[in-house]
């Protein structure tokens, strides 16, 4: 194993040289404001300002540089509805080799799309990413194509670690590395770089949902265990299990697994916007999860959180937003029972207003049951300045007589 090591830490090098003049040398940036929060000193890695959006396209560039000529010639496939497939499709233009990305038919169309902006081909089939890669592997097999793992592959692993080199340049003085653990590649490409350049000084930490928990599972069992991931905001991680080898370099050299909540993720991806102006989707908001939700189990004062994607679905983000403004006290919901007679809503109205309350939605329901007859159940989606302004609001609504059911 420690031979093995020694040559995925040595292609690692290669990588980082060959990968200069490809991608971002993305920057560490200091954060304020999660410092105060958590009580360390937190820096982010930006990765999700990386080309494509995300950290899969130096592990993919890198492998697919590394095939030789005539292998190169034959094209190159792999199967993913996220990141990884974008990472291929664009490293496969750059070096001008033919691309097919098999995508589960549920794959939604903008990553569809996504892909194909790079020139790639783009086959659907089936409904889980299983079955696209079944599929991917069969073609594979029939044209001689090779096949791009997404993380378990020795130089897949060592294009991902070169972000692990740049962090140990970048913050001489840090402590701890906070990293998402999907399939387990970039957390073993990082977790390798900074323990060979720091002597074993640095920490790696590693964050998957609590949802998808096979990395304490597989510590637990000795060797890589298959769970069925639950649907999360870190859909970029949900795979069934860890490779061999990426279990084998994280049992090494990984000190700490943690698992975060959905409500936890939630909340570090409303922060990262609101606070920092960072976009970032589930998977790539874990570790900042993990500092927010237990940072007193995470060693070291000088801590770095691989920010490692920022391809997030507009849908989802919008109902994350929606969900931490409200719980910030930004944005409030009230629920009335008015007599259904002119003047009634204009009444209410007038008092949120003096108050400076922006009314965004009001739906009226005349016939639920549980409202007396003549009322109507009235609910108010407004932005507020603060928690106090919706206390007074309900005090004041109250006090003119009006029936506050929910608030």
């Amino acid at each position: 194993m420690s031979r093995g090591i020694d040559e995925i830490f040595d292609l690692m090098l290669k990588a980082s040289e060959i990968l200069k003049p490809v991608i971002h040398r993305t920057p560490v940036f200091h954060s304020a404001f999660f410092s105060s929060l958590t009580g360390k000193s937190v820096y982010l890695k930006l990765e999700n300002l990386q080309k494509t959006g995300s950290f899969k396209v130096r592990g993919a560039y890198f492998k697919i540089y590394t095939l030789p000529q005539e292998v190169r010639s034959r094209g190159v496939i792999t199967a993913s509805s996220g990141n990884h497939a974008q990472g291929v499709a664009y490293s496969a233009r750059e070096l001008n080799i033919h691309s097919l990305i098999v995508m589960p038919e549920t794959a939604p169309t903008y990553k569809i799309n996504a892909v194909k902006s790079y020139g790639s081909e783009v086959l659907l089939y089936g409904q889980i990413y299983d079955d696209a890669f079944k599929k991917a592997l069969e073609i594979s097999e029939e044209r001689g194509m090779s096949l791009i793992h997404p993380f378990n592959d020795p130089y897949v692993i060592a294009g991902q670690g070169t972000i692990g080199l740049e962090i140990v340049e970048d913050v001489s003085n840090v402590d701890t590395v906070v990293v998402p653990i999907g399939g387990g590649g970039l957390i073993a490409g990082i977790a390798l770089a900074v323990k060979k350049l720091s002597k074993g000084r640095v920490k790696v930490v590693g964050v998957e949902p609590s949802v998808a928990a096979k990395t304490r599972l597989s510590l637990s069992a000795g060797k890589p265990v298959t769970v069925l991931p639950q649907p999360s905001l870190a859909d970029g991680v949900l795979t069934k299990s860890l490779g061999d080898l990426t279990f084998e370099i994280i049992r090494n050299y990984v000190d700490l697994v943690l698992e975060v909540e959905e409500d936890q993720i939630a909340r570090a991806i409303y922060l990262l916007l609101e606070r920092t102006k960072l976009l970032a989707e589930g998977a790539g908001a874990l570790p900042v999860a993990a500092l927010l939700s237990r940072s007193d189990e995470i060693p070291g004062e000088n801590v770095v959180a691989v920010v490692s994607g920022g391809n997030a679905d507009l849908t989802t983000l919008y109902r994350i937003l929606m969900r931490g403004l409200i719980r910030e006290g930004r944005v409030a919901r009230i629920t009335l029972s008015l007599k259904d007679v002119p003047g009634s809503l204009e009444k209410v109205l007038k008092i949120l207003a003096d108050l400076r309350c922006n009314i965004l939605d009001i739906t009226h329901d005349r016939f639920d049951l549980d409202i007396k007859p003549g009322y109507a159940k009235v609910k108010i989606l407004m932005e507020v300045s603060s928690e106090q302004v919706i206390k007074t609001a309900i005090t004041k609504l109250r006090e003119s007589g009006v029936e506050v059911l929910e608030q």
